[in-house]
């Protein structure tokens, strides 16, 4: 076992790998994760991904709503901790917290810095274009992700990519390379380099206005967007007045007829496609109509019985 204490700030999946390469490597280890919170239809009281992987690891696990409070500070002091490592957290931490570490704080964030940072990397990466992206390991300072890197591997965007596949991909990564470069930085033997000025932008959280699709917009575009809402929280159009989620969807090649308009619905076989508004079309794979299950696009289709289909432009959204 180490001899370094590492308290371990993280919540979603993205931050599970990263815990469990801690504990498998012998660090001692205390972790601080979001409170659980209600999910799905029936609003059912989940605990988050870090809080279980913890658990099963036999971790103690504190779940605190904030982090100025006696409990917290009771907890981290009595731990008295090398070092704070945090992924995907979700709050800020101040600068009196990270002072409760010996060598401060260390963040594993889903972009290569300075691009991207805040709360969205990955879906605001894809959703642009962008064809690289990668995981940060940076030192933690009072504004947001821009402290001095420690280390930085990039990965390509692939053209099927979505933020699932792209997700547990950075995860891996991020993990990897905090093992790899933590102990140099406990041993205070490691360099850090300033982020440049140049090329800094914002992820800034995915709102309900970003998940409507215009298909009047370029097919490319049209393509990073679901992607970058795949499988969460899912790309929205509407559809005879009602929202429809696309769950699943590919750029095509192929030309569309003169005839057709963007966001118009063609059925050829079993292949249901949607013009876009530079000529091309997005291949539509499965679908939700509101208030019902997710379903092959084709099978949608056939249950509206040959009715035509254009859906409304993003800004015809309720």
């Amino acid at each position: 076992m180490s001899d370094y204490r590492v308290l371990y700030l993280g919540t979603p999946d993205f931050a599970v790998p990263a815990l469990r390469a801690l504990a498998e490597r012998g660090y001692q280890l205390r972790v601080i994760t979001q409170p659980d919170r209600p999910t799905g239809r029936k609003r059912l009281l989940t605990p988050p991904s870090v809080k279980q992987e913890a658990l099963r690891l036999g971790l103690p696990v504190l779940q605190p709503e904030r982090l100025k409070t006696p409990e917290v500070r009771e907890y981290v002091a009595s731990f008295s901790p090398d070092v704070m490592v945090t992924a995907a957290y979700g709050k800020i931490l101040p600068e009196w917290f990270l002072e409760m570490a010996k060598q401060g704080g260390l963040n594993i964030h889903a972009s290569l810095l300075p691009r991207w940072r805040g709360a969205a990397p990955i879906q605001r990466a894809i959703m642009a274009g962008d064809t690289v992206t990668g995981v940060t390991l940076i030192q933690m300072v009072r504004e947001l992700d821009a402290g001095p890197i420690l280390a930085a591997a990039q990965t390509e965007i692939a053209a099927n990519d979505n933020v699932e596949t792209l997700h547990q991909r950075l995860a891996e990564m991020g993990a990897q390379l905090l093992i790899q470069y933590l102990p140099n930085y406990l041993a205070g033997c490691c360099k850090l380099q300033p982020q440049p000025a140049e090329g800094v932008t914002y992820a800034e959280r995915i709102l309900r206005e970003d998940e409507w699709i215009d298909f009047c917009q370029p097919a490319c575009q049209v393509d990073c967007q679901i992607r970058a809402l795949t499988p969460w929280p899912g790309a929205s159009v509407m559809v005879e007045s009602e929202p429809m989620k696309l769950w699943n969807a590919r750029l095509l090649e192929t030309v569309i007829p003169a005839k057709a308009v963007p966001g118009e619905v063609v059925m050829n076989g079993n292949l249901v496609s949607v013009a876009c508004g530079d000529g091309r079309w997005i291949e539509l794979i499965e679908v939700q109509p509101s208030g019902r299950r997710r379903m092959p696009a084709d099978a949608w289709m056939r249950g509206l019985n040959g009715r035509q289909v254009i859906f409304s432009c993003k800004d015809g959204h309720p």
